[in-house]
């Protein structure tokens, strides 16, 4: 992978290379995004923003499930399979986890085997900033630049657990939940609140001996589902069986996932979706900013540890301290 150089970034050339398809130009150009350095940061700004007119007009996905319901298999599958019908495919990961673990997606990169190789493919792991907003912030950013290299469907792979599910679904078109058939539990993921984000279900392992559990798990999900309260008002989200081993019902996930983007995109709330979508990234940033800045100056850092000593040792209460770190920052 290319790294941004120490001389200043020629931007209009990176934009250039990257518009063009060139691979190399699209990683260097994630690299800048992801870099803390202050000069990085800014070039990586004025690059997206120039970028900005030839972003938003592929199909983002988000995926998600539990370990061992098959995800990289899935992405692997699902990749060919919109390959195979004339697509470009991204796929990028949110992982708050990964300033520890590496980013499982590197490993999943083995089990992602053709789409890793394909010229139509693309994968790339989180930044491992430590945050799940810093993350999905780089994401974000990332996922634009995917679209300006002319990638046309972005798959955003959630492999952290709950707010991580949140930041992809606020950042993705459609969010799908991946389930197991018979895996003990078929109402689990609604205890967690994860099926009333998913726009849709799908169980995997459809295949073999699992089918018939395939199918009672899905009509568990499909009589819950009627008792939840969708996220649109205009979208019921539907449950499907798949194989992502043999591709069986790979084209109807997909399918369901176009019907969704016409649904939403009739009713206006496509559009509306992701302009709230873009005002929720900005406060984002700010509060990354924010927290950035109380960490980057000296005295300030000095100053908060005070402040959290006093709120732990309960001489002060924490809206007191919140109100005198807020204080600094002015």
């Amino acid at each position: 992978m290319t790294s941004p150089t120490n001389s200043r970034v020629d931007i209009k050339s990176l934009a250039g290379d990257l518009r063009s398809g060139h691979r190399a130009a699209l990683a260097r150009a994630i690299t800048l995004v992801e870099s803390r350095r202050g000069d990085h940061q800014a070039a990586a700004r004025e690059l997206v923003q120039a970028l900005l007119p030839h972003t938003g007009k592929a199909i983002r996905v988000g995926i998600t499930g539990s370990p061992g319901v098959g995800k990289s298999t899935t992405i692997d599958a699902f990749g060919m399979f919109l390959i195979e019908h004339g697509h470009k495919v991204a796929v990028l990961a949110v992982d708050p986890s990964s300033a520890r673990s590496g980013g499982s997606i590197l490993g999943d990169k083995t089990r992602m085997a053709r789409l890793a190789v394909s010229e139509h493919g693309y994968i790339r792991p989180s930044p491992s900033s430590g945050t799940l907003g810093g993350v999905a912030a780089k994401t974000r950013e990332a996922m634009l630049l995917c679209e300006a290299a002319g990638f046309d469907v972005i798959l955003v792979e959630t492999v952290g657990i709950g707010q991580s599910e949140t930041a992809v679904c606020d950042m993705t078109d459609s969010f799908l939940a991946l389930m197991l058939p018979g895996a003990g539990d078929e109402l689990q993921g609604i205890k967690k609140g994860l099926v009333e984000l998913a726009d849709m279900i799908a169980i995997n392992k459809a295949d073999g001996d699992n089918v018939k559990r395939a199918n009672r798990a899905a009509a568990e999900y499909r009589s819950a589902l009627h008792i939840l309260q969708p996220r649109s008002e205009h979208w019921r989200p539907p449950v499907v069986t798949y194989s992502a081993l043999t591709g069986a019902g790979i084209a109807e996930l997909w399918q369901k996932i176009l019907d969704h983007r016409s649904t939403m995109t009739a009713s206006g709330e496509f559009a509306a979706r992701r302009r709230e979508q873009q005002v929720r990234w900005m406060w984002s940033i700010l509060e990354q900013r924010t927290m950035a800045r109380l960490r980057s100056d000296a005295s300030v850092r000095a100053k908060v540890k005070k402040i959290e000593a006093e709120v732990a040792a309960g001489r002060i209460t924490p809206a007191l301290g919140a109100e005198e770190i807020t204080e600094m920052l002015k």
